[in-house]
């Protein structure tokens, strides 16, 4: 799909990014995307595609619908609002970031935790035999 092009249907974007059509609709309903009707169709513009883009990224960092609206919705707030999306954005960043590194910790140690059993285990059973 060439992504110089102006207008995007429902199915273009759903093969691009990989989604169900019910996911866009979804998006649509939650006012994260506005697409303009003709008709029964679907019209979706370049704003529209970055903003699916947004929406998609923010679910892999872990953020809820809620959030990403807001950031979205500040890009749109006047003069300043870039300049708070930005921060709002460095500030989610950072929240995220230490969740994910809290994560990792807790993994570690689940790991280690999971080892010390299985050489238990494997202790016990060469008893036993």
């Amino acid at each position: 799909m060439s992504t110089d092009q102006e207008e995007f249907s429902i199915g273009d974007l759903a093969r691009e990014f990989d989604l169900t059509t019910r996911t866009i609709r979804y998006y649509e309903d939650k006012k994260l995307l506005n697409p303009e009707r003709r008709g029964q169709q679907r019209i979706y513009s370049r704003v529209d595609r970055t903003r699916l883009k947004l929406i998609l990224r923010g679910k892999r960092l872990g953020w809820n619908l809620d959030e990403i609206l807001e950031v979205i919705q500040l890009y749109s707030a006047g003069p300043d609002g870039e300049k708070r999306q930005l921060e709002l954005m460095l500030s989610k960043i950072d929240n995220s970031r230490n969740t994910l590194l809290e994560q990792q910790q807790d993994i570690k140690i689940a790991l280690v935790e999971l080892e010390e059993i299985a050489t238990r285990c494997r202790q016990q059973l060469d008893e036993l035999q």
